[in-house]
């Protein structure tokens, strides 16, 4: 029964780190997946897999998230962006995650990677420039703001997903230290 739990706690934190990439809220499943594991689990110690764990995922999960939140808000908002700029920025962010991994298929394993990355940030990048517009705004200072969603979404990707590596290393490491 602990191997079952075990394998379904893997599969978690490692759909997680993969929803991360796409731009959801991976890292949450990942943390979720580890409190029930520690709470139901009645010798989740013994694997390594107790609350410290948990806290410790806890920490790393929100210290991504408020990395990725500043990194976006700052790109943006530095070169005087719109909140429409900024609204059309994260849903082109999400397309882009999407079309860029499934450019980046035909490259085994870093192409979805490298795809997805520069893929929300390209999408981040045209949904800027397309609500400044929208607005009403010049093609240069569009230009600007778009960049800054560019760079900020880049920045706050790399961030996030660094986080939801080391959730996903942290669970592999507490469960691969029970084992020696």
């Amino acid at each position: 029964m602990i191997y079952l739990a075990l394998a379904l706690l893997l599969s978690a934190l490692l759909a997680g780190w993969l929803l991360t990439l796409f731009s959801m809220p991976g890292n949450w499943l990942a943390v979720a997946a580890l409190a029930l594991f520690a709470g139901l689990v009645p010798d989740a110690d013994r694997w390594g897999l107790g609350w410290p764990v948990v806290i410790a995922a806890l920490i790393v999960a929100l210290v991504g998230e408020l990395a990725e939140l500043a990194a976006g808000a700052m790109g943006a908002a530095r070169h005087g962006g719109s909140k429409r700029g900024a609204v059309l920025a994260v849903l082109g962010s999400m397309i882009g995650a999407v079309l860029g991994a499934s450019l980046g298929v035909p490259i085994p394993v870093v192409g979805p990677i490298v795809g997805v990355v520069l893929g929300a940030g390209l999408g981040a990048f045209c949904g800027a420039v397309l609500g400044e517009f929208w607005k009403g705004r010049s093609a240069g200072h569009a230009w600007q703001v778009g960049q800054g969603a560019f760079w900020g979404r880049l920045a706050g990707s790399l961030a996030k997903i660094a986080s939801s590596t080391i959730i996903l290393v942290l669970g592999l490491a507490a469960v691969a230290s029970s084992f020696f």
